[in-house]
């Protein structure tokens, strides 16, 4: 299996570069590009959502989709009980020369363990892939809590990438919500396979965790951005 971030985080590890970076394909709009230096930031250059979201998490915690695993890193030196998980094999081979308990596996077939912070941040809650199985992804984080555990997870509304310079909205009214994207990661000619990531607005946010048996806490809110903590 081609593995794009994996491969952009091992090359960076190996010799980092300023210039390294990782172009996001998408069938809606123009490429995107992250920085490979990003996924190596340290706290002082977490931006305050991530920042809130760390102070937030407490007791065995589960970092699911954890790429660099800066999260991860910084609430293991704070002596945090930290496990992650990501489903790209280099990501997972640098966490763990770092000392990180990481492993490869795929979040919906994770089972007899129990948490009591699920952390996904930078969007990590896309792994649903739409809206139509965002209930079923959260119903999956409900069962690996422990009693009064919670999920900390960020999302963007990007309801803004279809406004006109009128401020009108233009979607295809063929798909089923406008937040449902489906991406394709390259590194260096290494390209990836196509994958299904969901961006969710608050109010579906809410309503898809209520009805997964969980209270909501928006704790931070910015620029169509948005972090919230889900209470079991």
């Amino acid at each position: 299996m081609k593995d794009p971030l994996g491969a952009a985080i091992l090359d960076y590890y190996k010799k980092p570069s300023k210039k390294a970076e990782i172009v996001v394909h998408s069938k809606i709009c123009e490429d995107d590009i992250i920085p490979v230096p990003y996924l190596f930031r340290k706290y002082a250059d977490f931006p305050e959502l991530e920042k809130i979201a760390m102070d937030e998490c407490s007791g065995k915690i589960f970092d699911v989709g954890a790429g660099a695993g800066v999260h991860a890193l910084y609430l293991e030196e704070q002596g945090k009980n930290v496990c992650a998980i990501d489903i790209s094999e280099g990501a997972v081979s640098y966490m763990q020369s770092q000392g990180i308990d990481a492993r490869l596996a795929d979040f919906y077939e994770i089972q007899g363990e129990h948490y009591d912070t699920i952390l996904m941040l930078m969007n990590g809650i896309g792994i649903a892939g739409t809206l139509s199985n965002l209930e079923n992804t959260l119903l999956k984080a409900y069962q690996l809590l422990n009693e009064n555990g919670r999920v900390i997870v960020d999302s963007s509304d990007i309801v803004y990438l279809y406004e006109d310079e009128e401020g009108g909205l233009w979607m295809d009214l063929n798909t089923e919500y406008y937040g449902n994207f489906d991406y394709q990661m390259e590194y260096k000619g290494i390209a990836g396979e196509w994958f299904p990531w969901l961006y969710v607005d608050f109010d579906k946010m809410k309503t898809a965790a209520e009805k997964a048996g969980f209270k909501v806490e928006l704790l931070f809110e910015e620029n169509y951005q948005y972090l919230v903590k889900l209470i079991k």
